[in-house]
């Protein structure tokens, strides 16, 4: 998991594993912070590789940074639990009345008065709690607390259902072909770096870029699918502070989209980030999203990634045929 949305906000927004984006699809519009794109994201700044050290060794230095390769091969379970922001002074009567009445509502329908409220009490930030259990192999539950309402995102390592509540939509709907393609294309538990050439992948030195005003080696991956993708790791503590996310359509057209990585801690032997930033190109404002809890190799029952069985409708209770009545009694006196 040296990659570890995130999809979600997209595993992907970003949850780690880059792959929720089915549901934090429609929250990330939602949750845009309003600040500056990081400046390291401007094209121009790449150094040349160096040739003192190789993709190989760089890769190695970063597994036992993250924990050591032998720590996350024995990695089964991962929970973790936490808040994204979803956006301050209209944005959160926005995100409120999407819940509430699916898409297409705006902050103009809004009322006057909560919006002057909004206005009144100053930016104040909305976030979101989410919860993301996943369990070898590829199984995975993203729930986030919307509005009071809970929307539910599974795979079975299979097939995939969702429950998207705040889309008016409280059925449990079956994951499109190409939302089943996304899943299958994610890295297990341990991301794409961990065991990297065992899964066919090689990784080459593209040069050093600056990240958060320190510089990272920029590695490109390509998988043996052919599909690419870039990951750049600190050059002192060799940890992947910087990730290349799955493309976003934003105004028409798509957009390289990063993962910034920070504020490392240490669960189970595993270092794990628990501060995540997701950045669009084109766009001057970032989503982030937090863990507040993160639990290694829990005990999590398959049945939290099984699809729920349609409700059985009981069949209306039949009134019994009443034989013939017995004749009235007559008096014999």
């Amino acid at each position: 998991m040296s990659t570890f949305a995130i999809t979600l906000p997209s595993r992907r927004v970003f949850l780690p594993g880059y792959g929720k984006a089915t549901l934090l699809g429609l929250l990330s519009c939602l949750c845009f912070l309003r600040a500056p794109l990081a400046a390291d994201t401007k094209p121009g700044l790449t150094k040349p590789a160096p040739t003192n050290i190789s993709a190989a060794q760089i890769v190695e230095k970063h597994v036992a940074a993250r924990g050591g390769l032998q720590a996350w091969k024995t990695l089964q379970t991962l929970s973790v639990s936490g808040k994204m922001d979803a956006g301050a002074g209209d944005s959160a009567l926005r995100s409120d009345r999407i819940a509430r009445l699916g898409v297409g509502a705006t902050a103009k329908h809004v009322p006057a008065g909560a919006a002057a409220a909004a206005n009144k009490a100053g930016p104040q930030q909305v976030q979101l709690p989410f919860t993301l259990e996943m369990k070898r192999p590829r199984k995975s539950r993203l729930e986030i607390q919307f509005a009071g309402k809970t929307a539910v995102q599974v795979f079975d390592g299979t097939n995939g259902w969702k429950v998207r509540p705040f889309l008016n939509r409280n059925d449990v709907d079956s994951f499109t072909a190409e939302e089943l393609k996304s899943e299958a294309d994610q890295p297990e538990l341990e991301g794409p770096l961990v065991d990297y050439a065992a899964k066919g992948t090689k990784v080459a030195l593209a040069g050093v870029e600056p990240v958060d005003g320190h510089d990272a080696y920029k590695l490109k991956l390509t998988t043996k699918s052919g599909k690419v993708q870039h990951i750049w790791i600190d050059t002192h503590s060799f940890l992947d502070v910087k990730v290349q996310g799955t493309p976003r359509r934003f105004d028409g057209r798509m957009r390289d989209v990063w993962v910034y990585q920070r504020d490392f801690k240490t669960v189970g032997g595993l270092n794990i980030p628990h501060e995540y930033e997701t950045a669009v190109d084109g766009v001057t404002q970032t989503h982030k999203m937090v863990f507040e809890s993160v639990k290694v190799n829990t005990s999590l029952d398959d049945a939290r990634f099984t699809k729920p069985q349609p409700a059985l409708i009981p069949t209306p209770a039949t009134t019994p045929k009443l034989g013939a009545l017995p004749a009235p009694a007559t008096d014999n006196k």
